[in-house]
């Protein structure tokens, strides 16, 4: 096959040459030309007449009738949630994470429970047949009607879908896959993003539903170009510490369903099992309570978890004293302890402070400000906080509590966990009362402090 005419795009500007160049020659920027598929003239007329190929209607958004995506499942209930239901015919998910976390023993579980019902290909471009059979084995999983291929050229991948038409395949991973039609090295931002967009031209021609594992950077970022994440319907992310035995994994993008949606497992022989009450992961079991521990309600998704802020401050030995934060805004923490010492007049430049989120999960929405702060205030005491006692709320720059959205659902959670006492905004107060648990409202930081102590 002739090999298809190339030439090297700038990334930052547009600008074409057919020579790569450490350089643009258009804008000036370096190592910003990247290979790409010079597009043949044929594909853009059609017709004996070279006239334009016909386009879709235009139709009035009131006239086209809004169709339910039909789902299904793939066996395992927490990587459902996180999809939204389940999978959808001729949908693309993109699953990335840290090497060694679990992306292929949970694609490996999930496929095998699917293909009892549907034609499933899993095609491995990182690991050998024999690998993975010895990894099926290991992990108790029935895998007789799981079709394998190990392959990493593009074209071939294509040839096998049309072929055996399955209804379901995973491609582990994007980054080892090549087309020969681009003459960089697989990985590469060409041909990552070639071979992702043929990918999906095919599931969405086909109605193949592709899974792909992505490699991701030190950062934690998947590797590649960022239109990788665009082209996509759903982006996923594994999270967690390699040394513990929990893993979550995060939504970040879906076409089909919510965004930030949580799915927790717990890794064990038999592979990735879902955990059913996730807020005990996150809760430390003290016999007595200690100072510097608030615990608070996040909201990930459509569930809420309750999950344990611990702070210690002590006397800083060096001239500017340390912020450090763990699974929160660090910048933020900095931020909170201005408000403190605003609007309530408790100092803290003097202390170094540092931050917890207990279990190894990442909270990013701002109602954790007003644990974080108790959580502070408690350790400079060094007094606990009273047994029993959830909180959740934003602290705003004035020192007023913001509300939390769906404050009902996160204080029934509360409840029913064992929680007897909750103090939260004052926007977020229920007109019924909650059975078991004593609702105390606070406007602003230094009431809300001040309520803490009474309570004492």
């Amino acid at each position: 096959m002739a090999k298809q005419k190339t030439n090297y795009s700038c990334t930052e500007c547009g600008g074409v040459t057919s020579k790569w160049a450490g350089q643009c020659p258009s804008c000036g920027q370096w190592n910003t030309l990247v290979e790409t598929l010079v597009e043949a003239a044929g594909n853009r007329f059609s017709g004996q007449h070279q006239g334009l190929a016909q386009t879709s209607p235009v139709l009035s958004l009131a006239d086209i009738e809004a169709i339910d995506v039909p789902r299904f499942g793939t066996g395992i209930d927490e990587f459902d949630r996180v999809l939204g239901g389940g999978l959808v015919g001729g949908g693309v998910v993109l699953i990335g994470g840290d090497p060694g976390i679990g992306k292929s023993t949970l694609l490996l579980q999930a496929l095998a429970n699917i293909s009892r019902v549907k034609k499933t290909l899993y095609v491995s471009g990182e690991e050998s047949g024999s690998q993975i059979a010895l990894r099926a084995k290991r992990l108790a999983i029935d895998a007789r009607e799981l079709q394998l291929q190990a392959e990493i050229q593009l074209e071939k991948i294509l040839n096998t879908l049309a072929e055996h038409k399955p209804q379901v395949a995973v491609i582990d991973s994007i980054q080892t896959i090549y087309s020969d039609a681009l003459t960089s090295a697989p990985g590469s931002v060409a041909q990552v993003r070639e071979c992702a967009a043929q990918l999906t031209r095919v599931a969405k021609q086909s109605g193949i539903t592709i899974i792909m594992v992505g490699h991701v950077t030190k950062e934690g970022a998947l590797a590649g170009p960022r239109v990788l994440e665009h082209i996509v319907d759903t982006v996923l992310y594994f999270e967690g510490d390699t040394h513990s035995s929990f893993r979550l994994v995060r939504a970040f993008k879906n076409r089909f369903g919510a965004v930030n949606e949580l799915g927790v497992f717990a890794m064990t022989e038999k592979g990735l099992k879902g955990v059913s009450n996730p807020s005990a992961l996150f809760l430390s079991q003290h016999d007595n309570q200690v100072p510097g521990s608030c615990v608070m309600v996040t909201q990930e998704g459509t569930r809420p978890l309750l999950v344990e802020i611990q702070a210690l401050v002590d006397t800083s030995h060096v001239p500017n004293a340390r912020r450090l934060s763990v699974g929160l805004e660090q910048n933020r923490l900095a931020m909170l302890l201005a408000v403190l010492h605003r609007h309530a007049a408790i100092a803290a430049f003097d202390q170094d402070v540092f931050i917890n989120a207990v279990g190894g999960v990442k909270i990013t929405e701002p109602a954790a400000d007003l644990a974080v702060l108790l959580a502070i205030h408690s350790s400079m005491r060094n007094r606990p906080l009273p047994r029993g006692l959830v909180v959740f709320g934003e602290v705003g720059l004035a020192g007023e509590i913001r509300p939390a959205p769906r404050g009902q659902e996160r204080l029934r959670e509360a409840a029913k966990l064992g929680f007897s006492m909750a103090l939260i905004p004052k926007s977020n107060a229920p007109k019924q009362q909650i059975e078991g648990l004593k609702v105390i409202d606070v406007e602003r930081i230094d009431e809300a402090l001040n309520r803490v102590r009474d309570v004492d």
